[in-house]
């Protein structure tokens, strides 16, 4: 397809093609520009064809996969990569996430910090607004 309009490209597809359902599988992220919806449409097929009659799919994970075989990892992590993630309620869950506690309503977050003889749950909001901390009680719990 020959594009004879002057000026930029109004129209854009981009494309996610992920390897796994997992965030450490690669991802492909092409993206074509076009004058109008049929033009780009037509230059986003071209592309994804292009890409698997040229390789460029099994290449990418051919490489990747080569990528990770080369990763020594760290003293204190072997294996390489993050912890794996959740999702809850539209948002990322760290799986290091400090332990929910019943009846909490502190908006900001909470951080946990263990010292030798105590342990408590931080509010994470700006100086002025802190929540009160709560503290680990000896069943297990935390409390203010």
């Amino acid at each position: 397809m020959t594009d004879t309009t002057p000026g930029p490209a109004p129209y854009k597809i981009g494309f996610t093609l992920k390897a796994a359902s997992g965030f450490d599988a690669e991802w492909l992220t092409p993206t074509v520009y076009g004058h109008d919806a049929d033009e780009t449409a037509q230059r986003g097929a071209d592309l994804l064809a292009a890409m698997k009659s040229k390789g460029l799919i099994d290449l990418t994970a051919k490489a990747a996969e080569y990528t990770r075989s080369q990763y020594k990892g760290s003293a204190g992590n072997p294996g390489g990569g993050s912890a794996p993630k959740r999702f809850s309620g539209g948002k990322v869950e760290r799986s290091d996430a400090p332990p929910k506690t019943a009846g909490d309503d502190c908006p900001h977050g909470r951080s946990l910090v263990s010292k030798a003889n105590w342990t408590a749950l931080f509010c994470d909001g700006p100086d002025g607004e802190k929540c009160e901390p709560l503290w680990k009680q000896k069943d297990g719990s935390f409390k203010k």
